[in-house]
């Protein structure tokens, strides 16, 4: 028997109250573009995930498990997943 294959995003942001270099920067860039109303950017990164579960539930539960060991540092980062549709 052949499991569903699914796919998943994780998308992964630096926790409220960490300094994010990056974020600031783009928000910069678009004030000296003239975008004068950003008052803050956060910048993160987004992974697209395929594989094969038994189930939706087991998908999510394995790319969370997934983002716990390997995708984010759960020190200074949270995730959230979401199924692609």
């Amino acid at each position: 028997m052949t499991l569903p294959v699914w796919e998943l995003d994780v998308v992964v942001m630096p926790k409220p109250g960490v300094n994010d270099p990056e974020g600031e920067a783009i928000r910069g860039g678009l004030q000296a573009l003239g975008y004068d109303g950003v008052e803050r950017v956060r910048a993160g990164r987004s992974i697209r995930l395929r594989f094969a579960a038994a189930s939706a539930e087991a998908a999510e539960g394995l790319a969370r498990e997934m983002a716990d060991r390997l995708l984010a540092n759960p020190v200074i980062e949270v995730f959230e997943v979401a199924s692609v549709e």
